[in-house]
């Protein structure tokens, strides 16, 4: 064989493992190449992942050119950071259906991993309604508990009432993903955040803009377009978990409360919806730190740098995520060995990623954040922001691994505790000091975070090597 025929049997190869993974399919992931595994999971959930980041990213383009664009990028940023309050209920009991939906497939008993996700829907949707309502009614209020001046707050209003009146939609959109991911079919999960995606690029510009007989609706349209464009994916995702050729197929006798099924996925959830609430109201605190020392203009400019590092960074989430999918079914079919080395090639593809856009960020970050803002003054602290945080991109990155794998596991609550201590023990204080003490304002802030998520890395590896998230039972 000619080098240029192995090259070209190499590329055939590629194109045919590309293929697969977004076509997707139901495989069993307990046997065979673990690097194909890992890649036909990673590869669909790296690209759901992007899909989800341009959410922000859209929003964040069209409000940005709008006049008094910077409360209006505040706003955004604002409420997406009380919106990752409930973001974190999503991922928590997206989080518990993963796990024990890999396990149950793993253990080749797809009908108890069907009745498994209902349940865990029906929890969700519980107590979303309730967490909703709230957020709707007091949404000005929160704004300005946020730090928002009062012109932003009364800008705002209406847009994050939408946003966190429409939560259950982004609850559900999450959670049914976290379901078809541990059952192995990370296309559906995919598929879903393309369509979402499409309407909201779509109806964006219309709305916010005004096209025809369509009024511009300003900021708002942005709200109104995220929710549509949301509810269409959450549909898709319906169709195929009641009609579709799944694996996972529901009927509604499933969506009766189970007493026994329910608190063994609370057993999981709650700590794990605490993991990223304590993340969540970390963040939340540094927005606000930054939006009392830096005003307006530094607030905007630290929300554009996020949505640019969320970019990203959550297509190595969704990477990260295969792990979930990988530990739980080896678990399931008590693959141990299988599972420990499924994680670490996980942990070394993400490494060459995270190091990738490391220098792909300081290159192109001015011309990044131009694209999304003309303000002089925002563009400046966003720039600082992004080169600052961006230094710590690798050890984001095998965190994530690390925590995906014991939630994979269904150990929700070593994440937790290592949230707990490496964000409100450490990071908090860490940025306050920097910013109020030393005197930096915002600057604190943007170095706080890679320093927290470097001591978060290591911790969490040192907790996967010794190994204990192997006899987690769920």
């Amino acid at each position: 064989m000619t080098q240029q025929q192995a090259r070209q049997g190499r590329l055939s190869q590629i194109v045919a493992l590309l293929k697969q993974a977004i076509k997707g399919e139901d495989l069993d992931f307990t046997q065979g190449s673990i690097r194909r595994a890992v890649l036909l999971l990673a590869i669909p959930m790296m690209l759901e992942m992007a899909m989800e980041s341009v959410f922000a990213l859209v929003d964040l383009y069209f409000v940005g050119h709008l006049h008094n664009s910077s409360h209006a990028i505040q706003t955004v940023g604002l409420t997406e950071s009380v919106l990752t309050i409930i973001y974190s209920l999503a991922i928590g009991m997206s989080m518990a259906a993963t796990a024990v939906v890999a396990r149950r497939i793993g253990e080749k008993n797809p009908e108890a991993a069907a009745k498994a996700g209902v349940q865990a829907i029906v929890i969700a949707i519980a107590v979303n309604i309730v967490i909703s309502a709230v957020g709707f009614i007091y949404a000005r209020q929160i704004l300005l508990l946020m730090g928002a001046s009062t012109e932003t707050a009364d800008h705002g209003t209406t847009f994050a009432r939408i946003m966190m009146g429409g939560s259950l939609i982004i609850v559900l959109l999450f959670l049914i993903n976290g379901i078809f991911r541990g059952a192995g079919n990370a296309a559906i999960a995919m598929k879903s955040l393309w369509i979402a995606n499409i309407a909201n690029i779509i109806l964006c510009p219309i709305l916010i803009n005004g096209f025809g007989p369509v009024p511009a609706f300003g900021l708002t349209g942005a709200a109104i377009a995220t929710t549509i464009g949301r509810g269409i994916g959450v549909l898709y995702q319906l169709y195929h978990l009641f009609i579709g050729n799944s694996v996972i197929r529901i009927r509604l006798t499933y969506f009766v409360p189970d007493l026994t099924q329910i608190p063994a996925l609370l057993k999981i959830a709650v700590p794990g919806i605490f993991q990223f609430i304590i993340a969540s109201c970390s963040w939340i605190f540094l927005a606000q730190l930054v939006a009392t020392t830096g005003g307006d203009q530094g607030s905007a400019g630290y929300q554009t740098a996020l949505r640019l590092m969320m970019f990203f960074m959550l297509p190595a989430w969704g990477m990260s995520n295969a792990a979930a999918t990988l530990v739980g079914q080896n678990l399931g079919a008590n693959q141990l060995e299988r599972a420990e080395k499924s994680v670490m090639k996980t942990a070394k593809y993400i490494v060459v990623y995270m190091a990738t856009v490391m220098i792909f960020t300081f290159a192109g970050g001015r011309y990044f954040i131009a694209f999304f803002t003309n303000d002089l003054a925002v563009q400046e602290f966003a720039l600082r922001a992004l080169q600052i945080m961006s230094c710590g991109y690798i050890c984001y990155g095998i965190s994530m691994v690390m925590m995906s794998t014991f939630n994979g596991a269904g150990d929700t609550w070593t994440p937790t505790w290592l949230n707990f201590f490496g964000f409100w023990m450490f990071q908090i204080p860490l940025a306050y000091i920097l910013a109020k003490y030393a005197g930096i304002g915002p600057t604190g802030v943007f170095i706080a975070i890679p320093v927290a998520e470097t001591a978060l890395a290591i911790g969490a590896f040192l907790l996967f090597r010794r190994g204990k998230w192997k006899a987690i039972k769920v």
